[in-house]
């Protein structure tokens, strides 16, 4: 059995920031770092990595590629970092517990990966039944453990649909329909952070003395696990897209459409502003002045609640691990890449907190309200216009550039053919 990690950490950017002083109950302003919306983005931040890691685990696999291994490794690494933060809540016993149902479910995927290659029907119709099995058992425990407060029918629910999200992603992958893969592997992901909400407020609902009474479902923790999905959505599909343009995968185009998604409108915008720039070095370069220059941009708009500093040297994390992590995998160190996949999938948790944070600081009336502002607020730049971009919009045209540029290096890194 793998080592148990001790405890489970979302990075972080900056002190001021982590932990922001509280002042008396009467003063108090909203905020996105609470007990409970810490719990939610480790949640997030867990369940969300293990559909994309169940995904590259079962396609690595089919493919028969040589990151295979390290895929599962990976998938089951994640299962075994659950453990912490269940038994802070449930304690050793029930932590154990949790750990044995959710990680025996890992192994479902590599069966049904080895029945498909097969073609072996009635192995796929037992895997099929024990994915089931799953379902119900997982569903009662979490039903249990939060004494009802996660009902066993509504979590039922949820794993089903989550399981069907794998397995369609997984069938369209294999049959080449890789625009449906692309558009269930969106809403597999997005589905992981409905859960996550779901499980936290069962937990924090039936303990809310351990919470400080704090919530999960407040605006600003809404905006927090916002950012880091969108965040950690983008590190994921930019590692994902850098190693398919690698390979040549027939794929590719399709994973591109996805970072389209991920960054809306804004790519072919920054993409006139910034260009394409061949060779690894150029790219490079221009990634790490691209940080610069937006963190400046953050650490404006925010009013400094994200300080400059802090918002550069998060950027510039970020554009290493995705750099290092392909890098890692064009010179055939799998296990290397995915660990470090996994630190920077991680950090990007760290980002929406501490932007999700300085967002809320600047604008505290808009989230003291009881539901999410149906528009972000916009963020003064030193007298601008109401037309100023938010934080928000200025995240989506960031996103979209660094996809554009990341191109470069592997220009600079893919084998030529011949």
């Amino acid at each position: 059995m793998m080592k148990l990690s001790k405890k489970l950490m979302i990075p972080v950017l900056g002190a001021s920031l982590l932990m922001p002083t509280i002042a008396n109950a009467e003063e108090a302003k909203p905020t996105a770092v609470t007990k409970a919306s810490d719990l939610r983005a480790n949640l997030d931040y867990l369940l969300s990595e293990h559909f994309t890691l169940a995904v590259a685990a079962m396609t690595t696999a089919y493919d028969g590629s040589k990151d295979a291994d390290a895929a599962f490794k990976a998938l089951d690494q994640n299962a075994v970092d659950m453990e912490p933060a269940i038994a802070s809540i449930y304690g050793d016993k029930g932590a154990a517990e949790f750990e044995r149902i959710f990680r025996e479910h890992n192994n479902y995927t590599d069966d049904f990966v080895k029945a498909t290659k097969e073609n072996d029907k009635e192995a796929m119709a037992e895997v099929d039944k024990e994915v089931d099995q799953f379902v119900n058992e997982f569903a009662k425990f979490l039903s249990t453990a939060t004494e009802g407060k996660l009902p066993e029918d509504a979590a039922k629910e949820a794993l089903r649909v989550h399981e069907d999200q794998v397995k369609e992603t997984f069938e369209d992958y294999v049959e080449g329909d890789y625009e449906a893969a692309a558009k269930t592997y969106r809403e597999g992901y997005q589905q992981m952070f409905a859960i996550s909400k779901a499980l936290s407020n069962a937990i924090v609902t039936q303990m809310p003395d351990k919470f400080d009474n704090t919530k999960v479902d407040t605006p600003a923790a809404d905006l927090r696990s916002s950012l880091n999905s969108l965040a950690a959505e983008h590190f994921a599909l930019a590692t994902m897209g850098m190693e398919k343009g690698f390979n040549g995968s027939k794929d590719y185009d399709y994973v591109s459409w996805l970072e389209n998604a991920n960054t809306a409108d804004f790519k072919a915008a920054i993409g006139s502003v910034y260009g394409d720039e061949a060779g690894e070095k150029a790219a490079k370069d221009k990634l790490h002045k691209f940080a610069q220059e937006f963190g400046t941009f953050l650490g404006t708009a925010t009013d400094g609640n994200l300080p400059t500093a802090d918002a550069q040297a998060a950027i510039k994390a970020h554009e290493d691990t995705v750099i290092k992590t392909f890098e890692q995998y064009a010179s055939g160190d799998y296990a290397g890449s995915y660990d470090t996949y996994r630190e920077g999938y991680k950090l990007m948790f760290g980002v929406g907190q501490a932007l999700g944070e300085a967002i809320v600081k600047q604008n505290p009336d808009k989230f003291a309200e009881t539901a999410m502002p149906t528009d972000m607020p916009k963020t003064g730049m030193g007298g601008a216009s109401e037309s100023t971009m938010n934080p928000l919009t200025a995240i989506y045209i960031a996103l979209g550039s660094l996809a554009v540029l990341t191109a470069g290096v592997i220009l600079r890194k893919k084998p030529v053919s011949k």
